[in-house]
């Protein structure tokens, strides 16, 4: 497989939302959190941390279906970069990366069982735009995977160029930014095109492997991922083009900033330790480190976790049982993986990508 970079960074318009089994608009509207069976755990006033500690447990919500991101095999076991965050997010605050209960939502119900409360978080190949940030409600965290969105066709239909697609069909995803970016470059091109949308993503790639449509558009690494789940995937070609910026990363609710901070100085952290190289591998051999800012990072100096209402060692417990961003991406989408990926924008400031996390201090 051919290894390709990326195209991110953030601002795109978007999105709607839906119902979401299993949650109702009372749910959000009543300002209180809900648990895992929908009863309120947190008073009014009160952040889901406190929900979530006094449970033991993450609801973190999923896709399930992409390979390299959240992925659920025959067995049950989750695995990809999303759930990596989960289960970092579980390891800083329990100790266990395996403390995560994994809910699996499609794009039109992830929203609302986030705002319902029927997920602690959201870790779901999930592109952070300003109507998402403000009308909808949600509060997204670092940025994990910057990628720009693509189109998938068969090799041998010919189509090289999105103007190809003048008369002819694209399966896409309904609910989400891509089925705007579609519409919206489609319209600047001209090209009069027939939109086929498939509320899950699972049947918008069944449709196109059937022939229903000619070409299939998400974000590029979706597209690469579940490409090698159809039968001949080396009949199938991304062409040479980007719509839009997706910055895709975990979210919050709004307006909980407790719970929310955990969720960001985690995923900030996966980056920090990379930085300061910091593995799961090494970790024992940084312990009593003479550098105030890794014995601050780790938690051996200072109150940066209980400053959060959790252990001091947060970040020592997420990188020792999860590891750090560069271990998670090369197991996931890197050179260890089926994909071997380059890092591109994924990259550490320090190596010329756009990942960086503000100091711990």
């Amino acid at each position: 497989m051919k290894k390709w970079g990326f195209l991110g960074l953030a601002l795109a318009l978007t999105l709607t939302t839906a119902c979401a089994s299993g949650t109702t608009t009372d749910d959000a509207a009543d300002g209180g959190d809900a648990s895992a069976d929908g009863e309120t755990t947190a008073v009014a006033g009160g952040s889901r941390l406190d929900a979530v500690l006094e449970r033991g447990q993450l609801v973190c919500g999923v896709d399930g279906g992409i390979p390299g991101f959240s992925f659920v095999d025959e067995g049950g076991t989750y695995s990809g970069l999303d759930v990596d965050v989960c289960r970092a997010v579980a390891a800083a605050l329990f100790d266990d990366p395996e403390a995560v209960e994994y809910r699996r939502l499609d794009s039109t119900e992830r929203f609302t069982a986030l705002s319902g409360g029927e997920v602690d978080m959201l870790s779901r190949n999930t592109t952070w735009t300003v109507s998402r940030d403000t009308q909808v409600g949600m509060e997204f965290a670092p940025t994990t995977f910057y990628d720009g969105q693509g189109m998938m066709v068969r090799e041998a239909s010919g189509i090289a160029s999105l103007e190809d697609f003048a008369g002819r069909a694209v399966c896409v995803e309904t609910g989400t930014t891509t089925e705007l970016n579609l519409t919206d470059q489609m319209r600047k091109l001209g090209v009069d095109f027939e939109p086929v949308v498939f509320q899950d993503a699972d049947a918008a790639y069944a449709a196109y492997d059937e022939g229903r449509c000619e070409g299939m558009t998400s974000d590029k690494s979706q597209l690469i991922a579940r490409r090698s789940t159809l039968p001949t995937p080396e009949e199938h070609v991304l062409l040479d083009v980007t719509m839009s910026k997706e910055p895709l990363g975990p979210l919050t609710v709004n307006n909980d900033s407790a719970w929310f901070d955990v969720v960001k100085w985690v995923t900030f952290g996966l980056m920090q330790a990379e930085e300061f190289g910091i593995t799961s591998e090494n970790i024992a051999d940084f312990a009593g480190s003479e550098d105030p800012n890794i014995a601050r990072f780790l938690g051996e100096e200072g109150t940066l976790g209980e400053d959060m209402g959790i252990p001091n060692d947060f970040m020592a417990r997420a990188i020792g049982n999860v590891g750090n961003y560069g271990e998670i991406y090369e197991r996931n989408l890197g050179q260890e993986s089926q994909f071997q990926l380059d890092r591109g924008l994924n990259a550490l400031w320090t190596d010329g990508g756009l990942l960086y996390s503000p100091p711990f201090r």
